[in-house]
């Protein structure tokens, strides 16, 4: 039977409704989700599509639990306005709707459309920032509506380079685009390389495939300094220390040369710079390596040859390998070695970091840059970087500052007036900054200005709300339509709205296209409809299919009816097999696979990979104050900071919540033992936590989890000791490059 009860007499006769969603959240498997609706209009289940490859009929435990989170009593249900006289600040859980009062939809944007409007008028249109990221990666909810509203009005544009964006430049200067091993031919792999990727934690419909794969006798190597739950079932748990993946990479690069286990009709056929990449991996010797990783001269030869004499092998790499000062060149490198060993010839083989770049949406129609030019300005605007944040609010504007290779470029970038342009007025949908930004005292710093007018578009009360002027009430994907790809499989999905909105919470496309009108926007593309959208995203034409590459053979009646369809080269699995990186020319500027990057070294950028300890790491200066390495590490059972408010899911994570991970020699040369109240510092910030003896976390790195700094006891997070430091490549966010000192609470506390 099909999931939409598609027969007429059937649908008539049943007390319920199945409704075919997409789950929007921030993760690679864009889970297909059947939603039960009962005569009432009220979702009474969820579940997996079972008709979908890679969902399988199965749900993470995160969204397993969801109507858990779209019918919470602490949701917020109607537009809120700061009352006179209360402070920005942090409030108390619970008590928060003692500082805001109730007002009506059209009090509220007309209030935030006049407000726009003042800043714009006094201090230009770029003081205003919008701040928003992927609390839903669903084209329309990530960035449609929005997009054409803030280039329309002017605003300053927003770098959102805070998750991926270093490795995935780092991946298109290797491959010149985002694709990868299809996620069912994992199954077919005879090792899988999970490097940084917690495949069993938050890439749950992987793992079936690697289970299979194992079932046949294929190996599990997992690469990652925190044993999580990926490492602890692995046949082979390497736990290197932060940030010396891109050493790790390069001297499995010596090993594979130095014993010519390197695919070389493959790389004559395939690559480009080779001799010089040969060249470059001679200076990491397994023993120089072993020094900076942790590991053995010995474990990284058996490493090197296991990867390259196994076949087929797939490599997972994930986005945390990135997130230091040099990750964008560690996931260069990285990325490098299934090319080496000619692993993308084999199915099953080769490697996936994204597979976002199959996905070839018309984003000029969605989003239509096209309308800065109608701005005051008549340019595009300047760009703030996500990642900076603080220094933005704090500074007073900083326009193109450290951007690295791949961030965005405003016109004029070098121009001081416009990087020193106060912000004024911010406006946060889709994310919470307040939470998940690096250096979270400078943001909240910021934020706490009197003179910054703050718009907040959330479902719940969060440490980004505790400082608004207005919150809206927002929608969950169960209450919205969109379209969807995924960065893990190759899938366009429809995700249909399932049950009206409770309260007067609205989605995206509507706010957007509201205080568009009271703007007094006239551009016809304000009034499109959510399907409409759609339409626009994927090009469909006179015909009813879709123009984009590899959409060609979708409508949207297809859509409607099956739910979801696969990219055109994705079509026979079984017959057709795809298998990127193969044969042809790639969209790179040699037409092939770089090792040696022409790009970087006009750029006057070493076009090669190489290993440079990080700042802030055991190798630096800043480590004989601060000599513990800090993982600032994200939870199995929440999306970085969503779910965290749910009791549910924080019972989930209890056993490590408001804890400090220490081996069990770095608490005891500080004189603490297992349970000791601990503070863990530097000159950012610090936290009060409970000690957790870890012995499988490398010496000298001490690990500590991503939550809401309301709950906790300090009202600070993990996010208090990060650092604005810039990534390398991508200008992304630099989470796990942080150094820390730990400290016994009430023995010579520092204040």
């Amino acid at each position: 039977m099909p999931y939409n009860c598609s027969m007429t007499s059937l649908a008539a006769s049943l007390p319920f409704r199945i409704v075919h969603t997409v789950c929007s959240h921030d993760c690679p498997d864009s889970c297909g989700v059947l939603v039960t609706v009962n005569e009432e209009g009220r979702a009474i289940k969820v579940a997996g599509d079972p008709a979908h490859p890679v969902t399988q009929g199965f749900l993470c435990g995160k969204v397993a639990k969801y109507l858990d989170r779209v019918y919470a009593q602490s949701r917020i249900l109607y537009p809120l306005k700061r009352k006179a006289g209360v402070a920005k600040g942090p409030l108390e859980r619970g008590h928060e709707h003692e500082a805001f009062e109730r007002v009506s939809w059209d009090e509220a944007l007309d209030a935030i459309a006049a407000r726009l409007k003042s800043a714009a008028e006094e201090f230009g249109p770029e003081a205003i920032l919008p701040y928003s990221y992927a609390g839903t990666i669903g084209v329309l909810g990530f960035g449609s509506m929005d997009r054409r509203f803030f280039h329309r009005l002017g605003a300053s544009q927003l770098d959102r380079t805070i998750c991926s964006e270093a490795g995935g430049e780092a991946w298109k200067l290797v491959y010149g685009k985002k694709l990868g091993t299809p996620t069912e031919d994992f199954r077919l792999a005879k090792l899988v390389l999970a490097w940084g990727a917690n495949i069993h934690g938050n890439n749950v419909h992987l793992w079936p495939m690697v289970e299979q794969a194992r079932r046949n006798g294929a190996r599990l190597i997992v690469i990652d300094p925190y044993r999580t739950r990926t490492a602890a079932l692995a046949d082979w748990h390497i736990a290197i220390r932060p940030g010396t993946d891109g050493a790790l990479a390069l001297g499995l690069m010596h090993v594979i040369f130095n014993e010519g286990l390197e695919d070389r009709e493959y790389i004559r056929s395939m690559t480009h710079g080779f001799e010089r990449l040969a060249e470059r991996a001679r200076e990491y010797t397994p023993e120089r390596v072993a020094a900076w990783t942790g590991m053995t001269a010995a474990e990284i030869e058996g490493l090197a040859r296991e990867y390259a004499t196994t076949r087929p092998a797939a490599l997972r790499l994930n986005y945390g390998v990135q997130r230091t000062e040099n990750g964008g060149t560690a996931v260069r490198a990285i990325a490098m070695l299934p090319a080496l060993t000619g692993a993308w010839k084999y199915r099953g083989g080769g490697g996936q970091l994204s597979t976002s770049g199959a996905f070839e949406w018309d984003e000029a129609a969605v989003r239509r840059p096209d309308l800065a030019m109608a701005s005051p300005l008549k340019r595009l605007a300047r760009t703030v970087n996500m990642c900076a944040l603080g220094e933005a609010l704090e500074v007073q504007g900083i326009g193109n500052r450290g951007q690295g290779i791949g961030g965005a470029e405003a016109d004029d970038a070098a121009e001081a007036p416009r990087e020193r342009l106060p912000v004024k007025a911010l406006f946060v949908y889709n994310s919470n900054p307040g939470a998940v930004a690096p250096n979270q005292n400078a943001v909240k710093r910021g934020m706490a200005r009197a003179d910054l007018f703050t718009v907040v578009h959330e479902l719940f009360f969060t440490d980004t709300t505790d400082y608004a002027d207005y919150i809206l009430p927002a929608t969950t994907f169960l209450e919205q339509t969109d379209v969807q790809g995924a960065y893990g499989h190759y899938f366009v999905q429809l995700s249909q709205k399932a049950i009206e909105p409770p309260g007067e919470a609205r989605p995206n496309v509507w706010l957007f296209g509201e205080l568009a009108r009271r703007m007094g926007f006239e551009e016809e593309c304000f009034r499109d409809s959510e399907m409409n959208l759609i339409r626009q995203a994927l090009a469909i034409g006179e015909d009813g299919h879709s123009t984009r590459p590899q959409m060609e053979h979708i409508t949207l009646d297809d859509l409607k009816e099956r739910g979801h369809i696969p990219l055109a080269f994705h079509r026979d699995p079984e017959g057709r097999p795809f298998q990127p990186y193969v044969s042809g020319t790639l969209p790179t500027p040699s037409g092939k696979i770089e090792f040696y990057s022409e790009k970087l070294a006009a750029q006057g950028l070493d076009p090669l990979p190489g290993f440079v300890p990080a700042t802030e790491s055991r190798f630096g200066e800043l480590a004989k104050r601060f000599p513990l390495e800090f993982l600032s590490r994200k939870a199995d059972n929440y999306m970085n900071s969503t779910f965290a408010n749910l009791d549910g899911h924080r019972k989930m994570e209890a056993r490590t919540s408001q804890r400090l991970e220490m081996h069990p020699a770095d608490a005891a040369a500080r004189g603490i033992a297992d349970g000791d109240a601990v503070r863990v510092w530097n000159d950012r910030g610090s936290l009060k936590l409970t000690a957790l003896m870890n012995p499988s976390l490398p010496a000298g790195v001490v690990a500590g989890k991503l939550d809401w700094a309301k709950l906790s006891a300090d009202g600070e997070n993990v996010n208090a000791l990060t650092s604005e430091r810039l990534t390398d490549i991508g200008a992304g966010a630099t989470f796990y490059s942080t150094l820390v000192e730990v400290e016994k609470q009430g023995i010579g506390n520092r204040e």
